[in-house]
Formats: structure tokens, C-alpha cells, sequence
């Protein structure tokens, strides 16, 4: 009974470390591939195409502008609901989910040198073609995962609105 008490310790502190490099090779990828700023990047894309929708809906139904600290609060929450460091491990476990040892250091290799070996060209297009499924896997996962705020912008917003002391002179936006 010793002897396979030893050899369960033993395949359990090999699968751990396999999996610790495993998830070392897949956050390396998101490093050198840059997932982190595009991610931050969008966030903030969307956040700005949010805040000009709500202030498009503000200016049409209420004839008022949508007041500058409303507008930072709401880029705040976007900040905060959908911080990078929320997703990166989720993100790391669809890379490891989807690609393989090879496919990773194929493309970690890609970033790194921006170049390829004639003879990967193959591999480096299966690997490519995962693509789409890991958009979709990854979108899925921050939807999941994610708090959101349409609710708390709903209720600044028709707070804002709702202040019988509202005077226009006082909600002129500053962009």
C-alpha cells in the first residue's frame, strides 16, 4: 500500500507541474500576442460607443445633455466590470482548452520573431483556424463572467433625469 500511496504523490506533483507549464505556455502566449492591451482597448471603444449612445438618448427624448460626471462614472464602472485581470485566467484556460503545446509555442514563436519556418505553414494555419471558435468561446466567457452595467447606468441616468432641480445651465457636457 506504501508503494502506490508513493506513486499517486508522485503522479499528482507530475500533473501539476505539467499543468503549471501548460498555463506558463498559454499566458505566455497572451503576453506576446498582446491580448491584454487589445482587450483594454475595446473595452474602452465600447465604453466611449455606450456613453455617446446613452447621451444620443438623453439629448433626443429629454432635450438635455448627459452631464460629465455621469459620463465618468459610467467609464468607471466599464473600468472596473471588465478589468483585464477579471478574464485573463478564463482566457488562458480556453488557450489551453483549444490549442495544443505545439500550436502555442508555434504561435508564441510567431509573435515573438514575426516570422515562420516554411515547413510550420501548415500547422501555423490549424492553428490560425481555431480562430473563430475561440473569439466565440472567449466572448461567451466574458459574457458569463462578467457583472456588467446597463443596470447601474440605467439608474444614474434616470436619477439625473428624475432631479426636480435639473437646469440645463448645469448639465452642459464637457468633452
Amino acid at each position: 500500500m506504501r508503494i502506490s500511496c508513493l506513486s499517486l504523490l508522485s503522479f499528482l506533483f507530475l500533473a501539476s507541474t505539467v499543468g503549471a507549464a501548460e498555463i506558463r505556455d498559454a499566458n505566455r502566449l497572451l503576453r506576446v500576442s498582446n491580448v491584454a492591451s487589445q482587450f483594454e482597448s475595446m473595452t474602452l471603444l465600447q465604453t466611449r460607443n455606450i456613453i455617446r449612445t446613452y447621451s444620443s438618448i438623453v439629448a433626443m427624448s429629454a432635450d438635455l445633455e448627459l452631464p460629465q460626471w455621469i459620463k465618468i462614472e459610467i467609464a468607471h464602472c466599464y473600468e472596473r466590470a471588465f478589468a483585464w485581470e477579471k478574464f485573463e485566467e478564463g482566457i488562458a484556460e480556453i488557450f489551453l482548452e483549444n490549442f495544443s503545446k505545439a500550436e502555442m509555442n508555434l504561435l508564441t514563436n510567431f509573435y515573438q520573431s514575426e516570422g515562420l519556418s516554411p515547413t510550420e505553414i501548415a500547422n501555423f494555419k490549424a492553428a490560425i483556424a481555431k480562430g473563430v471558435r475561440i473569439q466565440q468561446l472567449t466572448a461567451d466567457y466574458i459574457f458569463a463572467n462578467s457583472e456588467g452595467c446597463a443596470e447601474h447606468d440605467i439608474d444614474l441616468i434616470l436619477s439625473f433625469l428624475a432631479d426636480p432641480q435639473l437646469k440645463p445651465e448645469n448639465t452642459l457636457a464637457v468633452e
